[in-house]
């Protein structure tokens, strides 16, 4: 961290804290994602080598940019390119939604990060607002892969944890307790996010799994069940 200088907490989550710095000699702005003592902890150490795995194989303008990876006392710290803001905090300065032609170019470049990844057999399995990050220019980014994991086939018998995505964007799969559940689980969340964009307010705001199913089947019906 000598290199960098701290400008102030970008944010924080369960597993760490992301801070806005600057490098001493370029003075280029980076965001630098810091976790928590993932040596101590088996849940935050599994995270953060998923990310760092999967971002250094990934490489698309609609994907956030892995620029540097060490570790120090027992913590992991990845730096990335700086990206100015979040989808969340487009959607809070406009409560009534975004205008038709933001919307719309803000999904074409979500679908495009999703479908790259898709296309490299990966699901990212946490798409939602405060995973999309926009320049100041409007270029959409997709971040925070440490919940993305590499699909195997069905030959192989893949089975997936169904903790994962944040539950307003929960595909039903996931929600019944699904574990072999594959690419429709962020296309789902997509169509969540396009919902969102278009209205300022969240599709299905459940404040429990059951509640979640509840919003889901008041919309669309009872699921049909295939045995």
């Amino acid at each position: 961290m000598e290199r960098y200088e701290s400008l102030g907490l970008v944010g924080e989550g369960s597993y760490g804290t992301v801070l806005k710095c600057r490098h001493r000699d370029s003075g280029r702005l980076v965001a630098i994602k810091k976790f928590m003592d993932s040596d101590d902890d088996k849940t935050v150490k599994k995270i953060a080598l998923r990310e760092i795995k999967l971002l250094r194989q990934l490489r698309h303008d609609n994907l956030v940019n892995l620029l540097e990876v060490w570790k120090r006392r027992r913590r992991w710290y990845l730096v990335f390119e700086f990206v100015e803001r979040t989808l969340l905090e487009d959607l809070e300065q406009n409560p009534s939604g975004l205008d038709l032609n933001t919307s719309r170019q803000y999904l074409y470049q979500i679908l495009r990060a999703a479908a790259f990844c898709h296309q490299q057999h990966i699901i990212h399995r946490d798409i939602k607002p405060e995973n999309i990050l926009i320049s100041q220019g409007g270029v959409v980014k997709m971040c925070d892969f440490g919940f993305a994991r590499t699909m195997t086939s069905p030959a192989e018998g893949g089975v997936y944890t169904d903790y994962v995505a944040t539950r307003w964007y929960r595909a039903p799969e996931l929600l019944v307790g699904d574990t072999k559940y594959g690419k429709p689980v962020d296309v789902w969340a997509v169509g969540c996010l396009l919902l969102e964009m278009l209205t300022g307010q969240p599709l299905f705001p459940g404040d429990s799994d059951l509640d979640q199913i509840y919003h889901i089947v008041r919309y669309f019906g009872k699921p049909i069940l295939y045995v």
